[in-house]
């Protein structure tokens, strides 16, 4: 195995570990977490975590796995855009400017993937 294809495996490891593993703590913390969804206005929060659960697992698996990885960005996308408006909207908290400005950032990555990330993928194959 080639250095660059080793670095395109680590990557990939880093860019999704934030939704997996965002993914499996929620399923760890249900009832903690779909509090705290009701607490910042969710409705149904149990619904729409069991929702954020799918997207988080199933997006970064398939681009972990290169199984229709522009998919798995898609899918992601959906679950960052609502999440980060509704629960890091108060720019005046500099932690929430933090937190809004990182899932932009990752959202710009996501992107790059949903256009891209069959062709990116192939080049490392």
């Amino acid at each position: 195995m080639n250095k660059m294809k080793i670095l395109f495996i680590v990557s990939k490891v880093l860019f999704i570990g934030i939704f997996l593993s965002s993914g499996i703590n929620k399923i760890f913390n249900f009832s903690g977490t779909a509090q705290y969804m009701a607490s910042a206005g969710m409705p149904m929060p149990s619904l729409f975590l069991v929702g954020a659960i799918i997207l988080l697992l199933a997006g970064s698996l398939s681009i972990l796995f290169n199984y229709r990885q522009q998919l798995g960005a898609l899918l992601l996308i959906i679950f960052l855009i609502p999440t980060t408006l509704i629960f890091h909207n108060n720019l005046a908290d500099q932690m929430q400017m933090i937190m809004f400005m990182k899932n932009v950032s990752i959202l710009g990555g996501l992107i790059i993937y949903a256009v891209a990330g069959k062709e990116i993928s192939e080049k490392f194959q």
